[in-house]
């Protein structure tokens, strides 16, 4: 697996995680405050192709990690839980950078 594969989920899971806690402000305002209607439907939308995007890259990654479908499918929820991306992706990547190569050779850890 390559580390561009990586980095592809990292990205859209911190772009899709804030984006998820923009478009909760947003709510709060538009039915707290009873403002912001159409700037919640801007970022509503904003978020759904950009959640859609994290889809396709966690699925890529976690079809060359060989996840099973239950760790799979924790993994595409996390996008839809403010703040649960963050965790989720820490975890990931701390479980996914040893089966990374670079093309370079690597050496037997002590």
């Amino acid at each position: 697996m390559k580390r561009s594969v990586l980095t592809r989920y990292r990205v859209m899971a911190y772009v899709t995680a804030v984006m998820l806690l923009v478009l909760c402000t947003c709510m709060v305002f538009k039915y707290g405050f009873e403002t912001g209607e159409g700037l919640t439907l801007v970022v509503s939308q904003i978020h759904g192709v950009l959640y859609i995007i994290y889809l396709v890259f966690a699925f890529d990654l976690g079809s060359k990690a060989k996840w099973p479908v239950g760790k799979l499918l924790w993994v595409l929820v996390a996008g839809t839980i403010p703040t649960a991306a963050f965790f989720v992706e820490r975890a990931v990547v701390r479980e996914v950078e040893p089966m990374i190569t670079d093309g370079t050779p690597q050496t037997a850890r002590a």
